[in-house]
């Protein structure tokens, strides 16, 4: 499965509030794992990668303060939004939940709509484009929205793939990205796909960027990746 949509894990021991999440962050168009304690989320984490996690704190094992404590001291994950759970609300433990990595901290109960908000707000912070909006690079512009792309103010053809491609390299420019990780990203961890792939496809990505001219705004990365910028 492609990365088209943004993936949400919700993390959530109490069975009906987990289905009431998972519900409403797919008919807001998510793809939603679940995981009912945290030593199941850290498992579900390494397997999927989402692009953010709904924590709950208290947790049957491994509980959610840890869970956010372990992803966020590891190279691999920290830079997933953790919104974390908690019927916690002395400022005390909200301090403790920022602290030890917490992007944001919701206390229970909780509005669905506010929780909704809140996921689309970091979303937007680390994958702007997943929310519709529109990116820009220099004289590339990409409307996620209407899945238009312009250079020089001239549209570009780009099948689906180089859309994606693009799409990543804009949300972060001038960050290196493996061809694993791009083969992760552009074409989801459970579809098999020959990492040369990749290699065929930033040819086409730049043949469609450099149609009318210009330079070639995409960088090779000698035995790293590739980076836009």
């Amino acid at each position: 499965m492609t990365k088209d949509h943004p993936t949400v894990l919700v993390v959530e021991d109490e069975p009906a509030q987990r289905e009431v999440l998972a519900y409403n962050l797919q008919a807001e168009g998510f793809q939603v794992e679940t995981a009912p304690d945290g030593d199941e989320a850290l498992i579900v984490v390494q397997e999927v990668r989402p692009d953010i996690i709904v924590l709950d704190w208290m947790l049957p094992g491994t509980s959610g303060i840890e869970v956010c404590r372990r992803l966020k001291t590891r190279a691999e994950t920290m830079g997933i939004p953790i919104i974390m759970l908690s019927a916690r609300s002395e400022e005390v433990d909200r301090v403790r939940g920022l602290e030890t990595g917490a992007d944001d901290y919701v206390i229970k109960p909780y509005s669905v709509l506010e929780l909704m908000a809140r996921v689309r707000n970091q979303l937007r912070r680390v994958r702007p484009a997943s929310v519709g909006q529109r990116l820009e690079y220099q004289d590339i512009i990409l409307d996620a929205e209407t899945h238009r792309v312009t250079r020089q103010e001239k549209p570009l053809k780009l099948g689906p793939t180089e859309f994606r491609l693009l799409t990543t390299f804009m949300e972060k420019p001038g960050r290196v990205w493996s061809r694993e990780q791009l083969l992760d990203r552009v074409w989801g961890r459970d579809i098999y796909v020959d990492s040369r792939t990749v290699d065929v496809h930033i040819g086409r990505l730049r043949k469609a960027l450099c149609v009318y001219g210009g330079i070639d705004p995409l960088r090779t990365v000698r035995g790293a990746g590739y980076a836009l910028g």
